[in-house]
């Protein structure tokens, strides 16, 4: 799969219509169009939203089945803003105080577990009916070294810390394009966090 174009201008609109999907909904008004008219927004990907109140995780939702970027950018802030099980229903005294993250996903594919690269690697571990995902700004935010991501993509999980050794355990890797709101130095912990 070749690499989506995402220019600056459409990285901007898709984190605008995250908040005005996000604003509307909690005003109970119609949502914004999701960016049908722009090309780069109707390229099919996954997607994670994550949202962060005064620096702190308020709420992270993703998918990555893909689907238009616009389409999926707009459900998964709806996702992150009411139905992270993590937080309350994102209220109205609060949108001035929200910034939102998008993290474009690639495919998943199998990799080893000395295979992963902190920093480049999402991972996504599977045991039965068990499933943990961590985004790859995850580990490096909050200084994780190869062997504790995989420790703590488990425990995500409900997994035991060494399941990524077990054969019976499925890892998968995935890149992501992460496109903030806030400059990179200002980042708060991500989902996952």
């Amino acid at each position: 799969m070749t690499e989506l174009q995402i220019s600056p201008e459409t990285a901007r609109a898709l984190l605008d219509l995250a908040r005005r999907t996000v604003a509307a909904a909690v005003r109970g008004e119609a949502l914004p169009d999701p960016l049908s008219d722009m090309p780069q927004a109707a390229q099919e990907a996954g997607a994670f939203v994550t949202i962060h109140r005064r620096g702190r995780l308020r709420g992270c939702i993703g998918n990555f089945e893909p689907a238009p970027l616009g389409r999926i950018v707009q459900e998964m802030a709806l996702a992150a803003a009411f139905e992270d099980p993590r937080f309350p229903p994102v209220s109205e005294p609060e949108l001035g105080e929200l910034d939102f993250e998008i993290s474009v996903l690639s495919p998943r594919f199998p990799i080893a577990p000395e295979e992963v690269r902190v920093g480049e690697h999402g991972l996504f571990v599977r045991r039965g009916m068990r499933r943990g995902v961590l985004l790859p700004q995850v580990p490096v935010e909050w200084g994780w070294d190869r062997e504790t991501f995989l420790v703590e993509v488990c425990r995500k999980a409900g997994l035991p810390p060494d399941a990524w050794k077990q054969p019976d355990t499925r890892l998968e890797a995935f890149t992501a394009r992460i496109l903030h709101e806030k400059p990179q130095d200002a980042h708060a912990p991500g989902c996952g966090s």
